[in-house]
């Protein structure tokens, strides 16, 4: 059994934002899994267990709609059920037109250069951590969001 605490730690935040997104709270997660409240709570702070891992653990992730053997593959430092991994990759056109929009919304007095040099190291970022797929040749400026 896995017992590093940041791997269970890694596990409880993983649990969490899988409840919240949801929209369940901690005594109506343990209802759908029949487990004890005490249960949810202890796995969603990442408390190592002292002998074994928990029966309930597998009932929380499956009233979570993780698959079977997820428990195990998170702590093993597997992809996430239902994390970023599970989400398909915008492409970045979509992405610098959803954020020069939203920045043009939410802000006086910049001018569209300013915009699009925000965008850019927006995208950059979000290019970095693997959420919008690298840029091909056919990717250039002149496919920029238009303001």
């Amino acid at each position: 059994m896995n017992r590093d605490p940041q791997a269970w730690a890694r596990l409880g935040r993983a649990l969490k934002s899988a409840r919240e997104h949801r929209g369940l709270s901690q005594a109506e997660l343990a209802t759908a899994a029949d487990v004890s409240a005490r249960s949810v709570q202890d796995a969603e702070g990442g408390k190592v267990p002292k002998a074994r891992v928990p029966y309930t653990l597998a009932r929380v992730a499956e009233a979570l709609g993780w698959p079977a053997g997820a428990v195990d593959s998170v702590l093993d430092g597997g992809p996430i059920p239902g994390g970023w991994e599970d989400v398909p990759a915008l492409a970045a056109s979509d992405v610098e037109t959803i954020l020069s929009q939203a920045m043009v919304r939410a802000t006086n007095n910049v001018t569209a250069a300013e915009i699009r040099a925000a965008t850019k190291i927006a995208v950059d970022e979000l290019r970095r951590r693997g959420v919008v797929p690298e840029a091909h040749e056919s990717d250039d400026d002149s496919g920029s969001a238009n303001f």
